[in-house]
């Protein structure tokens, strides 16, 4: 769910339209949200290894993921498999812009260029729909690794209907939207002073989406060239949406209920408080040059200097401290994303899982299952971590080694328990594209009121469900 595919939505319709002619998919159970697990169960560590597993003569797997860091990392990683086992694993990278375009391509003529894919979360329903996934549920949970990932991150990341049991991919690269801020600013003894004159209560990282007003309403500064926030308001894909879900899903907004029915839920007056927050925060706060922002544009403004708070996914943060990239390294800190005015938390989720593809020769599958086994390995998600990859592991996570090993680790870890999802069915793609022009609207051109924007979306979202057989 990242900038990079900002061309994958127009290859989506692409093919949802060609998803026509594959077997039609049974209708999913009714939709639950991931859950918000605040104390997980403890991790049952899967088989370890101590054989190089059976491949049926298999010596070469192919993984495509999109091109970026994380991918570097994984090769890392699998270069060490070839060494323990002998089976080379290629990760092949693909520019994030033509990523979907090139997976679903040859997903379509029932092609097996790859044996394994780490796809966006949200391909998970198409994925599993039109049969491109291998149903690895027996695997998953037959070999307990389904035990030792946090329950919010397998239910987002490789369940599919979402409560069903049934899984198609194993959590790979767990990520959420965060907050980075200068803590030379916070800590500064003339600012806290004035703010704590100013609104009563002491400057610190906010733990509540008012708190986190206040700090950026005081912190903008346009005569000075500083300013409150960065936040997302790209047209592009999903970004837009991503950004306004940290609010609405925190002021108890939904997308659906239980049955997935939307009328009544994605336009309630939890929903529009959110949305109407988010408006809010743009229009107080946001840096100027910010109204098409994502990701790297966040960032800049973080490193220019220009925003004393900026939101992104955790998988950015990399570069925030990072002394040669931001000037400000030393003095930047993390924080969650706050609490709604009723206590809800949540934060959007990033980040993708491992799929089997369900075209290669049972071979091949039964290699990649044996490469998902060694890799879901504690002591080998100990080293995806180290190498800078982002784990889903229940005990990694919670280890101290984990949590002190960047300043953004401990506020990830704490994140991933909390993390909610935009749709993840086949039609995922109309219902985003709706989204993002109907809050596009209101947010960034300031066109209407929340009500109206949430209104639309509501009915759009309702017909589009009802079309495609979703509704209970």
């Amino acid at each position: 769910m990242l900038n990079k595919k900002s061309l994958l939505y127009i290859f989506m319709l692409i093919v949802f339209v060609l998803g026509a002619c594959a077997p039609a998919a049974t209708q999913p159970p009714a939709a639950t949200q991931p859950p918000a697990a605040t104390e997980p169960p403890a991790a049952t560590e899967p088989p370890a290894a101590t054989e190089p597993p059976a491949a049926g003569g298999v010596t070469e797997l192919n993984i495509l993921w999109a091109q970026w860091d994380p991918a570097d990392y994984l090769q890392q990683i699998a270069n060490k498999y070839e060494e323990e086992t002998g089976i080379k694993v290629n990760i092949i990278q693909e520019p994030w812009g033509t990523f979907g375009d090139r997976f679903f391509t040859e997903m379509a003529a029932g092609g097996d260029a790859w044996d394994m894919v780490v796809g966006d979360s949200q391909w998970l329903g198409q994925g599993a729909t039109q049969g491109h996934y291998l149903d690895i549920t027996d695997f998953l949970v037959g070999e307990g690794i389904d035990k030792t990932v946090t329950p919010a991150t397998l239910s987002s990341y490789g369940e599919y209907p979402t409560g069903s049991g049934t899984y198609y991919a194993y959590p790979t690269e767990g990520d959420a939207d965060g907050w980075a801020y200068r803590k030379d600013l916070f800590e500064d003894p003339a600012e806290m002073a004035a703010f704590e004159a100013e609104y009563g209560y002491p400057l610190a990282p906010p733990e509540t989406y008012e708190q986190l007003r206040d700090i950026a309403k005081f912190f903008t500064r346009p005569d000075d060239g500083l300013y409150g926030l960065a936040i997302y308001t790209q047209a592009d894909y999903d970004a837009l949406t991503m950004g306004v879900e940290n609010a609405f899903f925190s002021f108890g907004g939904q997308w659906q209920d239980e049955n997935n029915n939307v009328l009544g839920v994605v336009n309630s007056p939890e929903a529009i408080a959110g949305v109407e927050f988010y408006r809010s925060l743009y229009e107080c706060c946001q840096a100027p040059g910010l109204s098409n922002a994502f990701f790297s544009e966040v960032n800049d403004a973080f490193i220019g200097g220009k925003v004393a708070m900026a939101m992104n996914y955790f998988a950015f943060f990399p570069a925030l401290v990072n002394p040669e990239v931001n000037p400000h390294a030393a003095g930047t800190g993390f924080f969650v994303n706050p609490a709604g005015p009723n206590g809800d938390q949540y934060a959007a989720l990033g980040g993708q899982g491992m799929s089997i593809i369900s075209y290669i020769s049972p071979e091949r599958q039964e290699a990649s299952k044996a490469f998902i086994r060694w890799f879901a390995q504690e002591d080998m998600q100990v080293e995806w971590a180290r190498a800078g990859g982002y784990t889903c592991n229940i005990n990694v996570l919670k280890s101290d080694e984990f949590l002190n090993a960047t300043p953004y680790n401990a506020a990830f870890a704490e994140t991933m328990t909390f993390v909610k999802d935009f749709w993840n069915v086949p039609v995922f793609g109309e219902l985003l594209l709706v989204a993002q022009t109907e809050l596009g609207k209101y947010i960034v051109n300031g066109e209407g009121t929340a009500e109206e924007a949430m209104n639309a979306i509501a009915e759009q979202h309702d017909v589009i469900l009802t079309d495609a057989g979703l509704k209970k």
